[in-house]
């Protein structure tokens, strides 16, 4: 009878093998990727506007100290090992701010298309 049981139980482990490896991993709770995702993008848009002139020097650099605030928030939030609902919220609206000012320096009439580093100034009719 032992043999039966041994045999039994060894049956159920083999058989419930698939379902224990099917299962997915625990979520890391300090994981970020769409908040790292966004930030990349972010950083993508101001590259993209000082190699097209449509931003200035002054102005990449503030958007620069923009983006590194938000990594701050991020690495400040991920200290404790767990970022919150809570705290992705704010990440998320610092987040949104900063796509405001991205967009709203590089549609602006200042214009850096000599890429010296100053801002272009129209030229006068005379």
């Amino acid at each position: 009878m032992k043999t039966k049981s041994s045999l039994l139980l060894s049956i159920i482990a083999v058989l419930a093998m698939p379902v224990l490896a099917q299962t997915t991993p625990a979520k890391d709770p300090s994981a970020t990727p769409g908040i790292d995702k966004r930030q990349a993008e972010q950083q993508k848009r101001i590259d993209q506007g000082v190699n097209s002139g449509q931003l200035t020097g002054k102005e990449a650099a503030r958007l620069e100290k923009g983006q590194e605030r938000v990594q701050a928030m991020e690495d400040k939030a991920k200290a404790d090992g767990k970022v919150t609902k809570k705290e992705r919220a704010r990440i998320e609206h610092a987040q949104n701010v900063q796509s405001r000012h991205i967009a709203r320096e590089k549609h602006d009439r200042q214009h850096d298309r000599n890429h010296d580093g100053r801002k272009d100034r129209p030229a006068r009719n005379r």
